[in-house]
C-alpha cells in the first residue's frame, strides 16, 4: 500500500460532528447505505463497466467502500482521496485489515492530485453534500476521467439534508445543497452525458428524516411514487465523452 501524506484541513468542504463519524464506521452504513449505493450504480450502466480500471473514490472516508468496489467493479488499481488527515489514517488501517492495495492521497475534491484523463471510474458517495466548491469539483472529476471514462455520483438531496434530525445529528453547508433535479443539471452542464435509464430515485427508509421509513416497515402507509414525492436521494452513473476523433492530415475537418 502506498499513501501520499497530507497534513492539511481544507476550508473547501465542512467536517462532519462525533457522531457523524462514528455512523461512518457503523454496520447500518457499511450493509444498508454504501453496499446498496454500489449495487445500484453498478446496475445503471448501459453496457458492462470498463474491465479492470483505475478506480477513484473521491472522498473515501474511512475506506469502508473499498471492498465493495473491490467485489463489484475489479479495479486493477484503487485509489482513495480525502482532505482529512485521520480519515486517511482510518482508511489505510481498513485497506490492511481487507489486505487490498489502495494509494492513499491526502487532497480535497476542488483539487484532485491526479493526471489529465487518469482515471476510468470515479466513485463519488455521498461526499458533494460536504462540499463548499461544488462546481470546482465536479471540474476536477472531468479532468481526471479519461474520455469515455464514467462518474459513479450517489448523493442525498436538500429535502433530506436540510430536515431537523440531520442537521441536528450532522454537520453540512447547506447553502450549497441540491434538489436531485439540480445535482443533474450540474452534471450535465459540465459536460456528462446520462440518460434517464442511467438515472435512479432510492426512496430507502433511512433516507426520510421525519420518521425513518416507519411506517412503511410496517406496513402503514406506502410510499408514493416517482414524480409524487420530494426525492432525498438521486444515482446517476454519467460518461465523459470520448474526444472527436481525430480529422486526417490534408482532409477538410
Amino acid at each position: 500500500m502506498s499513501e501520499q501524506s497530507s497534513q492539511y484541513l481544507s476550508p473547501s468542504y465542512v467536517e462532519e460532528t462525533r457522531f457523524g463519524f462514528w455512523f461512518l464506521r457503523s454496520h447500518t452504513w457499511q450493509h444498508h447505505v454504501l453496499r446498496v449505493a454500489i449495487n445500484d450504480l453498478r446496475s445503471l450502466f448501459d453496457g458492462e463497466p470498463p474491465a479492470h480500471p483505475v478506480l477513484l473514490d473521491a472522498g473515501c472516508g474511512q475506506g469502508k467502500s473499498f471492498q465493495h468496489l473491490r467485489q463489484v467493479f475489479a479495479p486493477q488499481r484503487l485509489i482513495g482521496i480525502d482532505a482529512d488527515p485521520h480519515s486517511l489514517k482510518l482508511s489505510a488501517e481498513e485497506a490492511q485489515r481487507q489486505q487490498l492495495p489502495v494509494e492513499l492521497i491526502g487532497s480535497d475534491c476542488a483539487t484532485l492530485q491526479l493526471a489529465d484523463a487518469s482515471v476510468d471510474l470515479l466513485f463519488c458517495h455521498q461526499t458533494f453534500h460536504h462540499l463548499v466548491e461544488q462546481e470546482k469539483a465536479l471540474a476536477e472529476f472531468y479532468r481526471v476521467l479519461k474520455p469515455g471514462g464514467y462518474l459513479l455520483f450517489a448523493e442525498s438531496t436538500e429535502a433530506y439534508i436540510d430536515t431537523w434530525v440531520i442537521r441536528w445529528l450532522f454537520r453540512h453547508p447547506m447553502h450549497v445543497q441540491k434538489s436531485a433535479a439540480e445535482y443533474l443539471q450540474m452534471i450535465r452542464r459540465q459536460g456528462f452525458e446520462f440518460g434517464p435509464q442511467n438515472v435512479s430515485y432510492p426512496y430507502l427508509w433511512w433516507s426520510r428524516a421525519k420518521d425513518f421509513g416507519l411506517l412503511e416497515r410496517l406496513g402503514l402507509r406506502q410510499p408514493p411514487p416517482v414524480g409524487q414525492r420530494e426525492e432525498t436521494l438521486v444515482n446517476v452513473v454519467a460518461r465523459k465523452p470520448l474526444e472527436p476523433a481525430a480529422v486526417e492530415e490534408g482532409l477538410p475537418a
